[in-house]
């Protein structure tokens, strides 16, 4: 594991930090059994295998 050297600043760490925000994923229409669904684009393709159900 890395260990840092020496301290750094609360500005610095706080800096940092607000670089690494989350975005929400991309929201893509698929159709399963003739109703149409807003599903994360990476599961779309599990989602028409019939892997994933969607809920609702």
């Amino acid at each position: 594991m890395a260990v840092p050297k020496r301290k750094m600043s609360r500005s610095n760490t706080r800096h940092r930090r607000a670089r690494w925000k989350a975005t929400p994923a991309q929201l893509v229409p698929v159709t399963v059994d003739g109703v149409t669904y807003l599903v994360p684009q990476r599961l779309v393709r599990a989602y028409e295998r019939g892997l994933l159900r969607p809920k609702g």
